[in-house]
C-alpha cells in the first residue's frame, strides 16, 4: 500500500515575490494564476498567508479568499497571526467545513479569540504546539501542549477529527535534537488525540540553508514524518518530486528511509541518484552525521 499525504500548497504568501506584490496592490491576476498552478500540481488545500497584516488584515484576508475562490474549488487554509483578519476571512469562505484555520497555538489570547471562530465555522484547525514561552523543549512538553489545546477545542465542540497537530519543524541548522523530539511526539499522538490528524510546515526544516539545497531536506523530512502517519503537510507544490512523494509515487524511497529509521541501512555503495540523496540526507536529519551544506557531496 502506498502512503499518501495531503499537500497544503504554501506559495500564495505575502512574503512571496509574485503573490506578495499582487496582494499589496490588490491585483487578482498573479494570485489567481498561482492558485490554478498549485491546484494543477495536485494540492489538496491552498494556504493563503497574509502574515501579521497589521494595517489592513481585516480587508486583505477576505479579498484573497474571494480572489482565489473565483478560480478554484480546492479547499482553503487561512494563514495569519492577525486574529481579527482570520475571523474576517472565515466570514466569506464558501466551503467553511472543508477549510483549515492555520493556526491556533497554545497561547491563551490566541485560543480565546480563535477557538470560537473555528467552532462557529466548523472548519479544521491546525493546533500549533507553540506555547506562552515559545518553542516546546522536548516531546513531553509537546504532548502537554497538545492535551491543553485538545481539551480547549473539545470544550468548544470541535471534534478530534477536525484537529491537525503541528509538532513544529525546526531548522536542521540548529541541530537534529528538536527534529527527533517532533518525530517522537508524532509517535505519541494517536494515544494523546485518537482520530486527530497532523501537519507540519515542511520548509521550516531547511530554513537558513542555501536555496538550491532546501528541497532535498524537505523531501526526506516528509518521508520521516510519514513513518508516524503524518496526514497533511504544508509544502512547496512547485517541487514536483516532493509532490510525487505526497501522492504515494515514491514508495521505494519511503520504504528505504523507513528501513533506515528501524536500523536497517542499505549499503551506500549500492545506491545512486535519488536514493543516495535520501540516504545522505536522512543521516544528517537523524543526527548521525553532522550537518554542513556539503552533506550531499561528502
Amino acid at each position: 500500500m502506498s502512503q499518501k499525504v495531503l499537500a497544503i500548497a504554501e506559495s500564495i504568501n505575502i512574503m512571496g515575490k509574485r503573490s506578495g506584490t499582487a496582494m499589496k496592490e490588490r491585483n487578482p491576476g498573479p494570485v489567481q494564476e498561482m492558485a490554478k498552478e498549485e491546484s494543477a500540481a495536485g494540492a489538496s488545500y491552498l494556504d493563503l498567508n497574509i502574515g501579521p497584516a497589521r494595517k489592513d488584515g481585516t480587508e486583505l484576508m477576505p479579498w484573497v479568499v474571494q480572489t482565489v475562490e473565483a478560480v478554484s474549488n480546492v479547499p482553503l487554509c487561512l494563514d495569519t497571526t492577525n486574529t481579527e483578519a482570520m475571523a474576517a476571512g472565515f466570514k466569506v469562505v464558501k466551503n467553511k467545513e472543508a477549510a483549515i484555520m492555520n493556526s491556533i497555538s497554545a497561547q491563551p489570547e490566541r485560543m480565546q479569540k480563535l477557538i470560537p471562530v473555528a467552532a462557529e465555522a466548523g472548519c479544521n484547525v491546525i493546533a500549533l504546539l507553540w506555547g506562552p514561552d515559545g518553542m516546546p523543549r522536548d516531546s513531553n512538553e509537546r504532548a502537554a501542549m497538545a492535551v491543553d489545546l485538545m481539551m480547549a477545542l473539545a470544550e468548544a465542540g470541535i471534534p478530534n477529527e477536525k484537529m491537525l497537530f503541528d509538532p513544529i519543524g525546526t531548522p536542521i541548522t540548529l541541530g537534529a535534537d528538536q527534529i527527533a523530539s517532533g518525530l517522537e511526539f508524532m509517535s505519541m499522538l494517536p494515544e494523546i488525540a485518537p482520530g486527530a490528524g497532523s501537519t507540519v510546515g515542511l520548509s521550516n526544516v531547511s530554513n537558513g540553508v542555501a536555496e538550491h539545497l532546501r528541497k532535498y531536506l524537505d523531501r526526506t523530512y516528509l518521508i520521516m514524518l510519514m513513518k508516524y502517519g503524518i496526514t497533511t503537510a504544508i509544502v512547496n507544490s512547485y517541487d514536483s518530486e516532493l509532490m510525487a512523494i505526497c501522492k504515494g509515487e515514491r514508495q521505494n524511497l519511503v520504504d528505504m528511509v523507513h528501513g533506515m529509521m528501524d536500523g536497517n541501512d542499505p549499503d551506500p555503495a549500492s545506491l545512486t541518484g535519488t536514493a543516495l540523496e535520501h540516504y545522505k540526507t536522512y543521516k544528517v536529519l537523524s543526527g548521525q552525521n553532522v550537518f554542513s551544506e556539503s552533506w550531499l557531496t561528502l
